[in-house]
């Protein structure tokens, strides 16, 4: 394999690295819709199509793991392709995430709508733009920036208590609605592991440029 074909093999890895982190989005973003429209037929298609989403994982690692044995790289390269593996685990653990809340919502009550869902869509919207902020940091190599996505995390960590808070006041004020705030608890737990996710592909990034693991993923407060 020549060295213009490994960049070429290397550039189309990360491609397929942002494509599944694309469909990863748009689990995280539809499960939450599903959840706050209360559609279950909706999560019911977020869990079926999981599947596209592991199979895709799958095919770049293979793809990934052929690179490698052909290429037999070695420093950066190899650090780099081991990275692509890492990273697309965590994506398809995100996804994951994502398919847990759709879950959740099969087994809520209906209720008036939309759902009131609290600090839930602010957990959300702070998870997505760690997600996306992470992968421009993996394909721009930017140290810097996954450096600083894990302040971000804290906000979602921050968040996340409120959550809590909030839910127990309600589960002791009202004991009947002690079966609804735990599923709105467990999908705060499915925001906050793809957030800690998020930080994992940052450390990889920063592994990947230098050499060296940093561990990002630890509250500050």
């Amino acid at each position: 394999m020549t060295r213009d074909l490994f960049k070429s093999e290397l550039r189309q890895l990360q491609d397929d690295v942002l494509t599944l982190g694309s469909m990863t989005e748009k689990a995280i973003l539809d499960a939450m819709e599903s959840l706050r429209d209360g559609d279950v037929e909706w999560s019911r298609q977020i869990i079926a199509d999981d599947d596209r989403i592991n199979r895709k994982r799958f095919e770049i690692e293979e793809r990934t793991i052929s690179v490698i044995a052909t290429q037999q790289p070695m420093a950066t390269d190899l650090r780099a392709l081991v990275s692509v593996l890492y990273i697309i685990t965590d994506l398809e653990r995100m996804a994951d995430h994502a398919e847990g809340i759709a879950r959740i919502n099969t087994m809520m009550e209906p209720e008036p709508l939309p759902r009131k869902l609290g600090y839930i869509p602010a957990m959300a919207d702070r998870a997505v733009a760690m997600l996306r902020d992470s992968l421009k940091a993996y394909i721009d190599q930017d140290v810097e920036a996954a450096r600083q996505i894990c302040h971000a995390d804290d906000e979602v960590d921050r968040l996340q208590d409120s959550v809590y808070e909030e839910a127990f006041r309600a589960m002791v004020a009202d004991p009947s609605t002690i079966q609804r705030y735990t599923y709105l608890l467990w999908t705060a737990h499915n925001l906050e592991r793809i957030a800690d996710r998020c930080t994992n592909v940052c450390e990889r990034v920063i592994y990947t440029v230098t050499g060296h693991m940093d561990e990002l993923n630890v509250s500050n407060y």
